[in-house]
Order: C-alpha cells, then structure tokens, then sequence
C-alpha cells in the first residue's frame, strides 16, 4: 500500500514538452535541466513507463535536442502541436487517453506558458499531475517562480527527477534498483 501522491509507475506517464534547439543555452539552468531530463527519460525506459513529447511549432523552433532525443525508444512519437497547452492539440489528447494512466509526470519548457497551461488543464481533466522542479524551466527565473506557487497552488505535486526515480521503484529488492541507482547518481 502506499499514498496516493505516491507515483505508481504502473499508473504514471511522462510528458515532456518542448525542449527545442531553438531553447538550447536560453532556460535558466539550461545544463542542469537537460541533465535531470535525460535521467527521466533513461529511468523511465528502464522501468517501462510511458513517454509523451510534444514540439511547438518544430519549422521554427526546431527539433527536440538531439542529446535527449537520442535516449527515446524505437518508434517514440512526437506530437507537434501549435496549443501552448498540449491538452488543446487532438493528437496529444487521444495519445494520453490510449495510456490509460493517471499520474503524470510533465517536465520540459517553459514553465509559465506551456507548461503552466497543460498543468492546469491535466489537473481540470482529474489527472494527477507530478512536477520535479529540476526538470522544468523557463527564459527568467521570475517567470519559473510565479508559475511554480501557482501549479503547486492549483494542485500539481511538487517533485524532483531522483524523487519520481525512486517511488516508481519502490524497493532495493526491484531487479531494477541497482540500474537506476546509477542512473540518478
């Protein structure tokens, strides 16, 4: 048994949205993000949880980096849409839908427009909705800080990558632990 704003990675999902080119060297902590980023993507694998990625508007701002595109499964797909909310784009919303997942783990950029956005329609929608904090940014860390107290405020669960790590795996006897304890180390 466990709490209910515990991640069960039998019920999560990740959504990460728009980590473009045209971003790379721009958020705050830009290094730093890509880097809790690219932990979430390898531990979600492993452990098999599923993946959303969206691009906004990829003919003028690029592709996702390919550091992190690199690290999808075989066949990831990517939904570009032109919604700031990923929840206003049909394909995004039939695509969660099919998962049949209830907590939602969003990262990527920026936090105060696209993120912020898709957070408080997930939550309208009654899903829950993890945020890790290393794992979202924006152009202005004024930007970050006011869209953070109002997603946490509107009832996003405040997170880090290491935390979601380790309540998807639950247990040092997981046959996967050992493998994710290098992972977010």
């Amino acid at each position: 048994m466990s709490h209910s704003r515990v991640l069960d990675r039998a019920q999560s999902a990740v959504v990460m949205i728009d980590v473009q080119e045209a971003y790379r060297g721009v958020p705050v902590g830009h290094d730093g993000v890509v880097q809790a980023l690219s932990r979430l993507l390898q531990v979600s694998r492993l452990l098999q949880v599923p993946l959303l990625v969206t691009e906004q508007y990829p003919k003028g701002l690029g592709h996702t980096l390919p550091e992190l595109a690199a690290l999808f499964a075989p066949g990831q797909t990517i939904v570009e849409k032109s919604s700031l909310s990923c929840c206003g784009d049909g394909a995004f919303a039939a695509a969660l839908d099919a998962l049949h997942r209830r907590q939602i783990v969003v990262c990527g950029l920026e936090t105060h427009a696209c993120i912020n956005q898709t957070v408080h329609d997930l939550i309208d929608q009654g899903y829950q909705v993890h945020l890790p904090r290393d794992a979202v940014s924006s152009r202005f860390e004024r930007d970050v800080s006011v869209a953070w107290e109002k997603m946490v405020g509107s009832g996003a669960i405040p997170t880090s990558v290491e935390m979601i790590a380790l309540e998807w795996i639950r247990t040092a006897a997981a046959p996967e632990f050992k493998a994710v304890q290098k992972l977010i180390k």
